[in-house]
């Protein structure tokens, strides 16, 4: 008889607990700028997998253009309309910690993206640390661990802080290389590398090689090196983007980009942050998805990032 109640207490508490289970029935994403394809695919990835734990689900998609105020108004937007969860790129990873608290004690999950977030519930990104080191480590062998190096910075998000620190680690091993650069800005666009890359060869006659913190900024600098007529110049990047997938293929002074897969680390977000609205934390709230060099030689073979197109 006893083993009857302990099996039938059981029964019921399993039963409770399903029925507690909390549904995912709207999902806020703030991202740098849907003008990159790269949070577009993270946009899409998002999505998709919300949408397999709930076909109903609402996603609703915004770009902060790495404006912290207007990222601060998305957010109380999120919280204002009652979405469980929210996937943040934060434009500012300290000063973000206002909004990412009052979500959370609105009961809402914050899951960092891309780059980290201080006192998100998890993260997960690129290891970007490694993303630099390996874009850098092949950019110092193609020009032989000598010459003049251009470092193309970007906005001071901590994923850009960690792809610099990285190549800046690699590149010091090498004695002969000198950086001329590493302080300006390319907004992380197209445009952006455009002009600065235009301004470095302009200032500087003798550069071997650029490393670009992502691949706009790096097909940007190419096309500027091309309307300047400068050849021989090694271009690194971080992104592994179907435009640099072109630009690997084709006639370009792009070499190499350290690749990410935005669709399958939002996908491994939401999962993460569906967890935790359930009770189920992550052993280790920093999750690193690691890096691979894509380059000339194999890209034929790469799978590309695995957003639908």
């Amino acid at each position: 008889m006893l083993r009857k109640l302990l099996l039938a207490s059981a029964a019921l508490a399993l039963a409770t607990g399903a029925a507690a289970a909390k549904d995912l029935k709207a999902i806020g994403i703030t991202l740098g700028s849907l003008g990159n394809p790269f949070f577009v695919a993270l946009a899409k990835g998002a999505e998709a997998k919300a949408k397999e734990i709930n076909p109903n689900v609402k996603v609703t998609a915004t770009s902060a253009d790495y404006d912290l105020n207007k990222q601060f108004n998305q957010i109380d937007n999120f919280i204002a309309s009652g979405v469980d969860m929210i996937l943040l790129n934060a434009a500012d990873p300290k000063a973000i910690v206002p909004a990412v608290k009052r979500a959370q004690q609105a009961g809402i999950v914050v899951v960092a993206v891309d780059v980290a977030a201080a006192g998100a519930d998890a993260t997960v990104q690129t290891n970007n640390l490694q993303a630099g080191q390996i874009a850098c480590q092949y950019l110092s062998e193609k020009i032989g661990g000598k010459g003049n190096v251009i470092i193309q910075n970007g906005p001071q998000v901590s994923a850009v802080i960690d792809r610099v620190k990285g190549c800046k680690e690699v590149l010091a091993k090498s004695p002969a290389i000198k950086i001329l650069s590493d302080d300006q800005d390319a907004k992380g666009s197209r445009e952006g590398g455009l002009n600065v890359m235009q301004g470095h060869l302009t200032r500087f006659p003798d550069i071997a090689g650029v490393f670009t913190i992502n691949d706009p900024q790096a097909i940007g600098s190419d096309l500027a090196a091309k309307q300047l007529n400068r050849k021989n110049i090694v271009i690194t990047s971080v992104d592994g983007a179907p435009d640099i997938e072109a630009a690997l293929k084709g006639d370009s002074l792009v070499l190499a980009s350290a690749s990410q897969d935005p669709y399958a680390m939002a996908q491994q977000a939401v999962a993460v942050g569906y967890d935790i609205m359930n009770g189920k934390k992550p052993q280790d709230p920093m999750i690193l998805m690691p890096s691979t060099l894509i380059t000339k030689d194999n890209v034929a073979s790469y799978k590309g990032w695995t957003s639908p197109r």
